[in-house]
């Protein structure tokens, strides 16, 4: 090979001249790596590494001038400290360029068994005593990995990197170290979405506790998908990209990638997460287009919680990122149905209980949410009345005890939907059970023109209908008040009848007392007593009875009575109409 010119060496020359021992002896091979030209020593390189060696004896060329190493690990980066080493160039090790350097150096055979201390070694030396010592360089050296990738697998430096961060995890999880106690997850999020799965894998294999192996998960997926579920409100204010370029059509499939490969890695127990952040992951879900597997999962874990669902959960699944539009209504009504449906089946094995009649305290919970939600989301002109109603049939009729809040929605829903007919507007409000609103929620429906006819009638019979003229109001009430006191009054008077028929029961037995006793007397002493006392006793009777009888010549005035406890045990067969 000629001798390069002293004053002009080839752009490899420029590279490599300032530490090869001496640019003046000429270099006799090239070493291409990628992009770059190494000019090089073919004995110097040979002396360290048994690949090159190898490449250079097996070469049909009996003078070889040039290596090509495209495969290297590592690249020219790793390829440049590794000629270094071989001509005797000091360079620092450090735990990001150690798994590449130990890479590299397998791959060109640097190892001890061709030359004693060549660069493996001292790698793995560094790699065993400082790269795996703490969580913070474990971390640093699996996400160098990512670009080493099948190699660095191939020679196990991926799988001890997991294996001491998963152990360094679970042992700051349990015993903490550091404030705030869950400092380690954040180490964590800066790897890539495969290496964490890898990791969180091994924390199950330790027996890590679900709740610690959730919060990995979710500071992991604030920070990996943080445009769309920050702070858990499912990014709200966030305006997605409709133009369709490139690169946020690789970015969205990106994130889509990186969900999808989140979701399988959640622990099987139904309370490791919060329901907002569950919520806000099938928000995304939906954006993104995930797959089916994906939405139906987070779908099922939002149905085992959903009793404790709010109406602002349910609304981030409805609204696109910008808030201005609805996204498919089909995931809430699958999961509200599935809800539904796994409370009937929970029933079949209690015998004691009819699903139809005996409604749980959660379904009951899950119907005052869902109306709340449908007042909410029936504001909007883009609802159709199929979708409407469809949520709404969904709980059954018995869960709600009062329809009132059912009937709040249908009234927005049909002020914001001015233009429908009288058979559509019937048609939305066959969801509710007119006779089960309150009598708040009567008078309301009795003045709301929005309402068809039909509605008011089933609702209000046939006093009611005078409340629609706004008539009936005052006089309804103070009839309502006359007829309670009445009431009272005729109580309070069957109770005096029957302390007065007592009194008198009590006195026919006394009297027949007295007649026992003088029995014994003379028959004209008992003749004279009987002229003088009977006749006298009743008479005096009869006048006090006369006077107590608040029935005398049918007077019903009780002003002068004061109103006592009511006492239904043995009420007057008097029939009274509250209607």
């Amino acid at each position: 090979m000629a001798t390069p010119s002293p004053t002009r060496f080839s752009l490899a020359m420029e590279r490599t001249g300032k530490w090869v021992f001496s640019p003046e002896i000429p270099t006799d091979v090239i070493v291409t790596v990628g992009e770059a030209n190494f000019s090089l020593h073919k004995f110097i390189l040979a002396a360290k590494s048994n690949y090159i060696r190898k490449v250079i004896m097996e070469s049909a060329e009996s003078d070889l001038t040039r290596i090509e190493l495209s495969d290297v690990p590592g690249g020219k980066e790793s390829f440049e400290k590794a000629a270094k080493f071989c001509y005797g160039v000091n360079f620092e090790i450090t735990v990001h360029n150690v798994a590449a350097l130990h890479c590299a150096a397998v791959f060109l055979q640097m190892t001890d068994e061709y030359c004693d201390g060549n660069l493996a070694g001292r790698t793995e030396d560094f790699f065993s005593q400082v790269g795996l010592s703490t969580l913070h360089s474990a971390v640093a050296v699996l996400k160098s990995c990512e670009q080493l990738l099948p190699f660095a697998a191939e020679i196990n430096v991926v799988d001890r990197c997991v294996d001491a961060i998963s152990s360094k995890a679970c042992c700051e999880a349990n015993f903490p170290s550091q404030s705030p106690p869950n400092w380690w997850t954040e180490e964590l999020a800066v790897l890539d979405v495969d290496s964490f799965a890898k990791v969180m894998v091994a924390m199950k294999r330790r027996s890590a506790k679900y709740l610690t192996v959730a919060g990995a998960l979710i500071t992991y997926t604030e920070r990996a998908l943080r445009e769309l579920v920050r702070d858990h409100t499912g990014g709200r204010g966030f305006r997605s990209s409709e133009s369709g370029e490139s690169d946020s059509e690789s970015k969205r499939s990106e994130q889509r990638e990186i969900l999808q490969a989140i979701v399988p890695l959640f622990p099987s127990e139904k309370a490791a997460f919060p329901i907002n952040f569950l919520c806000c992951l099938l928000r995304c879900a939906i954006y993104l287009r995930a797959s089916g597997a994906c939405k139906r999962e987070l779908e099922k874990r939002v149905t085992e919680i959903l009793e404790h669902v709010t109406v602002d959960d349910l609304l981030v699944l409805t609204f696109t990122y910008d808030g201005e539009r609805l996204l498919d209504l089909d995931s809430v009504r699958r999961i509200v149905s599935s809800f539904v449906e796994r409370e009937k089946s929970t029933t079949v094995f209690n015998a004691s209980v009819n699903f139809n009649e005996d409604f749980s305290a959660a379904i009951q919970r899950v119907a005052k949410t869902i109306d709340a939600y449908l007042a909410e989301i029936a504001a909007y002109s883009e609802l159709s009345i199929s979708k409407f109603n469809g949520i709404a049939i969904l709980i059954p009729k018995g869960a709600r005890k009062s329809d009132d809040d059912l009937y709040r929605a249908v009234d927005i829903y049909l002020k914001v939907h001015q233009n429908l007919d009288e058979i559509e507007k019937e048609k939305v409000c066959s969801v509710m059970d007119p006779l089960k609103l309150s009598y708040e929620a009567r008078v309301h429906a009795s003045k709301n023109k929005r309402l068809p006819l039909q509605i008011v009638l089933h609702a209000l019979y046939y006093d009611q209908l005078q409340l629609r003229s706004g008539t009936a109001d005052e006089k309804g009430a103070m009839a309502a008040a006359a007829e309670r006191k009445q009431l009272q009054a005729d109580v309070s008077l069957v109770r005096e009848n029957e302390e007065l028929r007592s009194e008198l029961m009590k006195m026919k037995m006394y009297i027949s007392d007295l007649q026992k006793n003088v029995q014994g007397t003379s028959s004209s002493g008992r003749e004279n007593l009987g002229t003088t006392k009977k006749p006298t006793f009743f008479s005096s009777m009869s006048k006090k009875l006369s006077k107590l009888n608040p029935f005398k010549n049918g007077s019903k005035d009780t002003s002068h009575i004061d109103d006592a406890p009511v006492d239904l045990t043995k009420p007057r067969r008097r029939r009274f109409s509250i209607s």
